[in-house]
């Protein structure tokens, strides 16, 4: 029960692939523990172009030309592994690869679809009778969340899933720590994220909104998408931030800004990577308020809380760099202590095994019967 066949968008590049150091933090603390990894990363939307890491010595990387012969082939090599894991939004052959994956798989095998957007496969799941899940979940062993608590478990289950866990986001502290600030990230307040549909309305109402409340503050927008959208004359837009640059992004600035896409703020217990990766930093962070945020920092003393624009404004207008300060040790403290990756990894180790567990006393009792 020890080698993974993980199926994904990307392990090497972050470009457009905001699951990049989910699948990185915990896949590397697996390999910690004894895992033998292989993921298998479709050549698609440019990622190859833009990688942030080169292949790591704890996991195989197998990217595969984004073509049916080559899903098919990456498809079979299921076959070799103890577990087999389809996350969702790999871009390319969804479907077919987790109809694939889990028809190659060994019996004896643990087939798991880890779900790195709940909110939005559910929904899909709601509005169409034939999603792929609602075939493939017979078949399923588990299904694992990157978040999404009480809720998104309620609704899987209801869908037929025999056991479904959120699985959080975490800080990895050899990857995201405090550095020292760069002159290029420096502001009164940074947000960093792509423009999507369900988070572009998000951005105005938190983002902008504040910066037009504060023209005589600076204002700072990572990410892609943005160059087309007007922006006010206070904010500067420096367009994809690589990750070997998001500890500078977050200590650089009074400030940095958390946003939830509509979906997972609706959802509620989503935390974005980018909360763990601010506090981690030693950053201060300011967020959108969703439920569940108590489980990971305390309002007031971690993080500060914003209910819309002005809430966003009023925090920066009255942020001193000494409260800043002091706000984003304590996140750290917090995070360091209770959401690492390393307390991740423990957690899904445990799960294997339970399952593991579980699958062989089922397949003992059908012998016996």
């Amino acid at each position: 029960m020890k080698t993974i066949a993980f199926y994904g968008s990307s392990l090497l590049s972050s470009y457009w692939n905001g699951a990049a150091t989910y699948y990185r933090g915990l896949l590397r603390d697996l390999a910690g523990r004894g895992y033998r990894i292989t993921f298998y990363e479709p050549d698609a939307f440019d990622r190859q172009s833009h990688r942030d890491i080169d292949p790591p010595d704890w996991a195989r990387v197998r990217v595969y030309p984004a073509t049916p012969e080559a899903m098919r082939a990456v498809v079979a090599e299921a076959a070799a592994a103890d577990i087999v894991v389809k996350a969702s939004g790999v871009g390319v052959f969804d479907d077919e690869l987790l109809e694939g994956v889990t028809a190659a798989a060994r019996p004896e095998a643990i087939r798991i679809f880890w779900d790195v957007d709940a909110p939005a496969t559910l929904a899909e799941m709601r509005g169409d009778p034939g999603h792929v899940l609602h075939r493939a979940m017979p078949a399923l062993d588990l299904v694992l969340t990157y978040g999404g608590g009480p809720p998104v478990v309620s609704a899987y289950e209801a869908f037929g899933a025999r056991a479904c866990i959120p699985v959080y986001n975490a800080l990895d502290p050899e990857t995201h720590h405090p550095v020292a600030p760069d002159p290029r990230f420096a502001a009164d307040l940074a947000f960093l994220g792509n423009r999507l549909p369900d988070r572009e309305e998000r951005v105005q109402t938190f983002f902008l909104v504040a910066a037009a409340r504060l023209p005589e503050r600076r204002f700072l927008l990572g990410g892609s998408g943005w160059e087309a959208r007007g922006l006010p004359l206070n904010v500067r837009h420096i367009g994809h931030v690589s990750t070997r640059d998001h500890n500078a992004f977050n200590v650089s600035p009074l400030a940095v800004l958390n946003i939830a896409r509509e979906s997972m703020a609706a959802v509620g217990f989503s935390p974005a990577t980018r909360v763990f990766e601010a506090a981690g930093a030693g950053g201060c962070l300011i967020t959108d308020a969703w439920e569940g945020l108590g489980l990971f920092l305390k309002e007031g003393e971690e993080v500060l809380v914003a209910r819309d624009g002005r809430d966003v404004a009023d925090h920066v207008a009255a942020l001193t760099p000494e409260r800043a300060r002091a706000i984003g040790e304590a996140a750290r403290r917090r995070i360091l202590s209770e959401h690492t990756y390393a307390r991740r990894g423990a957690q899904v180790d445990a799960i294997f095994r339970e399952e593991a567990t579980r699958k062989a006393a089922a397949s003992f009792e059908r012998s016996v019967a």
